[in-house]
């Protein structure tokens, strides 16, 4: 399945983004979870938020929660993260994942940066 990250930008602190991650081919019927994560530079990729088919689970990391809202819509094969009251501690380059039932594989979109300034 090939995913594409859309949203990403630069924004003041205090400010908010909504990114988007669209399955846009392959098996995208066999999607179950899907998540979000973040690299910043020089650091290793973090979990932002994770959520699970139909929406009905979702995790999120103790530094975005509060702020940060996973959401799906398997009708359109597509998750989004809305970030609200961000921090520049925030910025990096923000991954969506996705496992398919019956794969072993993971699957990663090409990632969309995202700044936050002071």
């Amino acid at each position: 399945v090939q995913l594409v990250e859309s949203g990403g930008g630069l924004v003041q602190a205090g400010g908010s983004l909504r990114l988007s991650c669209a399955a846009v081919s392959g098996s995208t019927d066999t999607i179950k979870a899907m998540g979000w994560y973040r690299q910043a530079p020089g650091k290793q990729r973090e979990l932002v938020a994770t959520i699970t088919s139909g929406g009905g689970n979702t995790r999120y990391a103790d530094s975005v929660k509060g702020r940060f809202t996973i959401s799906r819509d398997d009708a359109k094969s597509t998750m989004y993260l809305q970030m609200n009251s961000l921090k520049p501690e925030d910025t990096a380059v923000y991954y969506c994942n996705a496992a398919l039932r019956g794969d072993p594989n993971e699957y990663w979109g090409q990632g969309t940066q995202v700044t936050v300034s002071s």
